[in-house]
C-alpha cells in the first residue's frame, strides 16, 4: 500500500496579515505548509491554524538567495506574499518587491514548481509611486521567469489585523477630526482578507488559469470619505473631516515618512491620486472574485466583528455617536 503525502506549500511572508489567512485556508484543505519568514520565533501564532506538525516555520530572507532556495526545496507549490507599505532601514521597495520577487520566482523555476505571486491593484512599472512601480516591475519579472505564474492583485484589504480601518479607527478614538487627502475622493474597492486567501488557495488547488493576473475587489466601490464614514458608523463616533490638498499632504508625508511607523508617506500620497478599483477588462474576462464564483464579503458585515474595540464602551456600546 502506497501512502501519498499531502502537497507541501511554501509561503513566503506567511506570518503577516494576509499570510495567516492564507495559511489557514491551506491547512483546512489538508496541505502541509512551510512558512518562510525572517523570524521563525515570531510565527508561533500560526501553529493553532493546523494540526500537529502540519505548519512549520523556517528562516528565509529574500535578500539572501541561498535561504530562498532552501525554503523552496521539496515544495510542490510556492506562494510569495512578501511586501512592505513604506521603506525603513534595509527594507526598501526595490529590494523587497523587485529583487525579492525575482529570487522567489527563480527558485520556484529551478525547483520546477508553480508560483503564486501577490501584487496589488495599481501596480505598474512606469508609475510615479515607488511602491506601485516596484510592484509592477516584480510582476513583469515573475511572468518573464515563470510565464505560467499566478498573479493576484487585491485592492485595499480589510480584516481583523488590517492596517487601514484599524489605523483610522484608532485615530478617531483620540482625534476630533480625520484627514481627507485630496478631499477624500479617491475610490477604493475594499476586499476581505478571507476572500483573497481563498483565491490564493484555489491557485494551489489548480482551479485558476495559469499565467493570468487576477484583480480582487469587494462588492462595493467607495471613496476614501465613504470608507471613513462607514468606519465611524461602526464604532459609533462622530468626527469632523479635514480635507487636505495633495501638495500639502505630500509635504506632511515627506516629514512623517521619517518616523519608524509613519501615518502617511509622500509615496502613499502619490498613490492616492489614482483610484484603486478592479478594471473593466478584468471583469469582462472573469479575472475577479465574481468571475471565480466567489461572493465578496462586505465591510458592513465584517467591520463590526473587529472594530467594536474602538467604540466608546467597547463590545457592548450602543453605537450612539460620541
Amino acid at each position: 500500500m502506497t501512502i501519498t503525502k499531502p502537497k507541501l506549500v511554501t509561503v513566503f511572508g506567511g506570518s503577516g496579515f494576509v499570510g495567516r489567512h492564507v495559511v489557514r485556508a491551506l491547512a483546512k484543505r489538508g496541505y502541509r505548509v512551510r512558512v518562510a519568514v525572517r523570524r521563525p520565533d515570531l510565527a508561533f501564532h500560526l501553529q493553532p491554524l493546523g494540526g500537529v506538525g502540519q505548519i512549520q516555520a523556517v528562516q528565509a530572507n529574500l535578500r539572501y538567495r541561498w535561504s530562498v532556495d532552501r525554503a523552496v526545496a521539496g515544495s510542490d507549490h510556492v506562494i510569495n506574499l512578501v511586501g512592505i507599505l513604506y521603506e525603513g532601514g534595509s527594507q526598501r521597495f526595490s529590494t523587497v518587491h523587485d529583487f525579492g520577487a525575482r529570487a522567489v520566482a527563480e527558485a520556484a523555476r529551478a525547483a520546477g514548481v508553480p508560483l503564486t505571486h501577490m501584487s496589488a491593484l495599481g501596480a505598474h512599472s512606469q508609475s510615479q509611486s515607488a511602491y506601485a512601480s516596484t510592484k509592477g516591475r516584480a510582476e513583469e519579472a515573475v511572468l518573464k521567469i515563470l510565464p505560467e505564474a499566478y498573479i493576484i492583485r487585491p485592492s485595499v484589504i480589510f480584516g481583523p489585523e488590517d492596517g487601514f480601518f484599524n489605523k483610522f479607527a484608532g485615530m478617531a478614538r483620540i482625534s476630533p477630526f480625520l484627514p481627507l487627502v485630496g478631499g477624500g475622493h479617491t475610490k477604493f474597492q475594499p476586499v476581505y482578507v478571507g476572500d483573497v486567501a481563498e483565491v490564493i488557495a484555489r491557485s494551489v488547488d489548480g482551479a485558476l488559469q495559469q499565467g493570468r493576473i487576477y484583480e480582487l475587489g469587494g462588492g462595493e466601490v467607495l471613496t476614501f470619505r465613504q470608507c471613513m464614514e462607514e468606519m465611524l458608523r461602526v464604532i459609533g463616533r462622530k468626527r469632523a473631516f479635514l480635507p487636505i490638498p495633495f501638495w500639502v499632504a505630500s509635504i506632511q508625508g515627506s516629514i512623517l515618512g521619517l518616523l519608524p511607523k509613519p501615518m502617511i508617506t509622500s509615496d502613499q500620497v502619490i498613490q492616492l491620486r489614482n483610484d484603486n478599483v478592479v478594471s473593466e477588462q478584468a471583469k469582462a474576462e472573469g479575472r475577479t472574485l465574481e468571475g471565480l464564483g466567489i461572493r465578496p464579503q462586505t465591510i458592513e458585515t465584517i467591520l463590526p466583528s473587529y472594530l467594536w474595540r474602538f467604540r466608546v464602551q467597547g463590545q457592548y456600546s450602543s453605537q450612539k455617536p460620541a
